[in-house]
């Protein structure tokens, strides 16, 4: 039939064009795989076939997603205008912050002299610090940062200078009560929630508290305190020649020359005076403070403090009261931010009355920047004292105060609530805990049954009660043995010979070497039962037993004496004997063992 004669016979619904292509006349198979890829069409906006038809083998494994990390970004807080607590405006900054003051576990604090600014110690770059306010008093031709440098000790000017101004410094360190941010780093430092603290601050502060407490010097290797003083301070005053150590003596930095060291002297008078040796010469004592330009004494007890810090991995930073000039203090903060913000619930805190700094290295470095106080911020944390041991408020009553209540009231009484016991041990299963054994009781045995035991066998079927049951100890059990021996000897005796007594052959002994002999007539040997027991256990029975009988090469390599294992050993002497074995031969000591008697205790316990 023709194919466009059926096409008008078809219903209209067939009229409308098909998509389908038409069938070709042949399906030529392809010659390979290459050709039927590039012959076979495409669906619409497929570029290319799928990655796992280009290529023979299985289809490639399956990337696994990463999270991308969500884009941190910088929360600004003013703390002045948040001084309401009931205030709306920025409660989620204040709330971040108010966390990791109370739930953070590993925080790590940088301090500035900004910090001891309440407690009446000045900064040093601000506008009322003492780099402004030194310049005026001593007359400076340049700014007050040159008396914090090594250069001072090169004109006796200088130096009076510098004596001065550590002398007055000392003095009003010494008048200075900690702030109540010093109280809130002793009060994480005792939680255990402080990690370290490097602090820039000379005058000793917070190193008088003892959560923060100090070593001097720093050792290279742990553990370490948890203050670490970047720039030294003035607890403590150190000779340049011995580097002996001190308390700081304020009277003794008057004038332009550095006071002699004691230890020094006392060394050199030896030496000239009763040693007859020229003098070393005597150490100046110096402040143990870190000047600008000059080497740090503890540098390598800092690095390695800081690296452990930075592999503990701590979960946030508190940046506070410093302005970030110092290059090794951007460098810790810089290293430090980076870890800390390498982890997802870590937060970096910026605390300071000036804006955060500036600058490629810290762009994209803190969470929070808070613009305020630091004495504002241990406010609004309002955490415990470290020495507050008070457990809550409470008033003092009198004695007519406790009258009247227990005339109102009654005695006071106690009730101590004993907790209920757990019962789900009644849907436990187990192993119940064993209990004791039962005693089951011997059942009667008939007479007729009885009567058929032997003599021997009634002797042994007597029950013996064990004098143990009865609580009975082993020492009266062996006292009273030998007694048991002397009336079981007297029963014996007392026992009448039976009727029917056969006198025993005696037999020859088995020793250790078999020799080979004639065979025995039948007439010399018993009949009955008493030929199994006159023959030697070495004789074999059957046609083996025949003398210069022919043996096979592996009987005959067996055919051998076994070699003596055990030197030192006795060999036993076995006496057979034809009379059968009694109850009564079986409890004489006599007989029992082998090789003589038995040892007397080991006797005393059988009888």
């Amino acid at each position: 039939m023709d194919f466009d004669a059926t096409s008008d016979l078809s219903s209209p619904l067939s009229s409308v064009p098909s998509l389908s292509p038409s069938p070709p006349d042949c399906y030529p198979s392809p010659s390979s795989f290459q050709e039927f890829s590039a012959a076979s069409p495409l669906a619409d906006g497929q570029d290319s076939l799928p990655a796992a038809m280009d290529r023979d083998g299985p289809p490639p494994a399956k990337k696994r997603k990463i999270a991308e990390p969500k884009p941190r970004t910088t929360r600004h807080l003013n703390l002045p205008a948040n001084t309401d607590p009931g205030g709306a405006c920025q409660t989620s900054e204040l709330g971040l912050l108010l966390k990791v003051l109370r739930k953070k576990r590993k925080i790590v604090v940088v301090a500035g002299a900004g910090i001891s600014v309440s407690a009446g110690v000045p900064d040093f770059r601000s506008s009322t610090g003492l780099f402004t306010t030194l310049r005026g008093q001593h007359n400076l031709k340049g700014s007050g940062k040159d008396l914090f440098d090594a250069s001072v000790y090169r004109t006796d000017s200088s130096t009076s200078s510098f004596h001065d101004m550590v002398r007055s410094l000392s003095h009003l360190v010494t008048s200075a009560k900690p702030t109540a941010f010093h109280h809130l780093l002793a009060t994480l430092a005792q939680e255990g929630r402080l990690l370290r603290l490097y602090s820039q601050n000379v005058d000793g502060i917070d190193t008088s508290l003892p959560p923060l407490a100090t070593t001097v010097p720093l050792n290279t290797k742990g553990p370490w305190p948890r203050t670490i003083q970047l720039h030294g301070g003035l607890e403590k005053m150190v000779c340049q020649k011995c580097h002996q150590l001190s308390d700081f003596q304020a009277a003794l930095f008057e004038g332009p020359e550095p006071p002699p060291c004691s230890q020094c002297k006392t060394m050199d008078h030896v030496r000239t005076t009763h040693a007859g040796k020229r003098s070393h010469g005597i150490g100046r004592l110096r402040p143990r403070m870190v000047l600008y330009n000059e080497h740090n004494p503890d540098d390598e007890a800092i690095g390695a403090v800081t690296t452990a810090d930075l592999r503990s991995r701590p979960d946030a930073i508190i940046v506070v009261g410093t302005s970030l000039k110092i290059p090794g203090v951007r460098r810790i903060v810089r290293e430090m931010c980076g870890v800390v913000r390498g982890r997802r619930d870590g937060v970096a805190i910026w605390i300071n009355n000036d804006p955060e700094p500036l600058g490629r290295e810290f762009e994209n470095c803190w969470d929070l920047v808070v613009r305020g106080s630091c004495e504002e911020v241990a406010k609004q944390a309002a955490l415990r004292r470290w020495d507050d041991s008070d457990l809550g408020r409470f008033e003092i009553c009198t004695a007519e105060e406790m009258e009247k209540v227990k005339r109102e009231k009654g005695l006071a009484e106690v009730v101590v609530h004993t907790p209920k016991k757990n019962k789900c041990f009644k849907d436990a299963q187990g192993v119940l805990t064993p209990i004791a054994s039962p005693r089951f009781t011997p059942t009667a045995v008939p007479k007729a049954a009885a009567r058929k035991r032997p003599a021997e066998h009634e002797a042994m079927s007597r029950s013996k009660k064990n004098p143990a049951s009865k609580g009975i100890p082993i020492s009266e059990v062996l006292k009273k043995a030998p007694q048991a021996a002397v009336k079981s000897s007297q029963r014996s005796k007392a026992r009448k010979p039976s009727k029917k007594t056969t006198t025993p052959k005696a037999m020859p002994k088995i020793t250790s070497n078999f020799k080979v002999t004639k065979k025995k007539p039948a007439s010399s040997v018993a009949k009955g039962s008493k030929t199994a027991l006159s023959k030697a256990p070495h004789e074999v029975s059957g046609p083996q037993s025949l003398p210069m009988h022919p043996i096979s090469p592996q009987e005959a390599r067996n055919n051998t004496q076994c070699p003596q294992i055990f030197p030192n050993l006795t060999k036993p002497h076995i006496i057979f004997t034809e009379e059968p074995l009694t109850f009564a031969a079986s409890r004489n000591q006599e007989t029992v063992s082998p090789k003589g008697p038995l040892p007397e205790n080991l006797a005393k316990i059988m009888n």
